[in-house]
């Protein structure tokens, strides 16, 4: 079935949500492709404590269904399948789900990023209690507790630093015996009491699944094979993030480390913005991409209004 669309939005995390609020207010009644985890990475998330205007902080899903609510109250139309293929060689663009084709004037790209992790089972399954892959997030949660950070790259140094804030102990478990991170990050972690190293290794298992929290981690020498045992309260995951862009490679810019290029929210190809986690490679965060979430809506909004008023200029002469 062909559905012809004004605003069609790729994404239902914050920065799809939000954009989704600002267009369906705006008389643009858009439509959202929720894709195969609908709401993003926040429903995956327990505890969120610095989203404005949540005192007492709110659950992740909580948080994301209050969203959707929210634009659905404003007439967004939710399609609950994946974008299977886009085509942004001309306006309108073309999506296709499994069942439908898309037809659409503007296209918001909130399609997000994840978070690269081990491939633990445990991991997996203790993610959001004790296990993490965002320490601006989670880290004050872990107040006077020992943690570890995996990775040795630029992010993991510096959310090592940063979770001394909290922790009593902050050990980085790097799988090489230099680091990838710059010198800068490397000296200011080294020079923390805090942070403690070990080189050469890397985590082989997670406990304990069966109490539903992170109690320690098995770790794996890589040179001598020797696995040893350590008492841990949370594991930061910190070895990078791959951004959801696969359906853009060839259409849109995107960076060298395949975030889509924007000026602002607006990409290389007029129509199509992109916002949250796509597109940010800094900040990473559900405020963040709400934000970007609202401006690209806007700029939706000011494209089709200044494309109707030329229309109407022309048929006035």
């Amino acid at each position: 079935m062909s559905i012809r669309k004004k605003v069609t939005i790729l994404g239902s995390g914050s920065a799809g949500l939000t954009a989704a609020i600002y267009a369906a207010r705006a008389n643009l009644e858009p439509m959202v492709i929720q894709g195969l985890q609908a709401g993003g990475q926040l429903t995956i998330t327990s505890d969120v404590e610095n989203f404005p205007g949540f005192p007492q902080g709110i659950l992740g899903p909580e948080l994301m269904e209050s969203m959707h609510k929210q634009a659905e109250r404003f007439g967004t139309q939710f399609v609950y399948d994946n974008a299977e293929s886009v085509d942004l060689s001309s306006r309108p663009f073309k999506i296709k789900t499994s069942s439908d084709e898309i037809i659409t004037d503007v296209l918001i790209i909130g399609t997000g990023a994840s978070a690269k992790l081990l491939g633990l089972e445990s991991e997996t399954k203790l993610m959001g209690h004790g296990v993490s892959a965002c320490a601006t997030c989670d880290g004050f949660f872990f107040r006077d507790r020992e943690v570890f950070v995996v990775g040795g790259g630029d992010t993991a140094l510096e959310e090592a630093t940063f979770l001394t804030r909290f922790a009593s102990k902050v050990t980085v478990v790097h799988r090489r015996d230099s680091f990838r991170a710059s010198a800068i990050m490397v000296k200011r972690a080294k020079e923390n009491e805090k942070v403690h190293f070990i080189l050469d290794s890397v985590v082989e298992e997670i406990d304990d699944v069966a109490a539903g929290e992170v109690t320690g981690l098995k770790i794996r020498n890589l040179k001598t094979n020797e696995i040893t045992e350590h008492k841990a309260d949370g594991v930061f995951i910190a070895i990078g993030h791959q951004p959801t862009t696969e359906l853009f490679k060839g259409q849109l810019e995107l960076t060298e480390n395949g975030y889509i290029k924007t000026n602002g929210v607006k990409t290389s190809v007029k129509g199509v913005f992109a916002a949250g986690d796509v597109q940010d490679e800094v900040y990473k965060q559900a405020i963040t991409a709400a934000g970007t979430g609202c401006m690209a809506a806007l700029e939706a909004q000011w494209l089709l209004e200044a494309e109707e008023e030329e229309v109407r200029e022309q048929k006035a002469l």
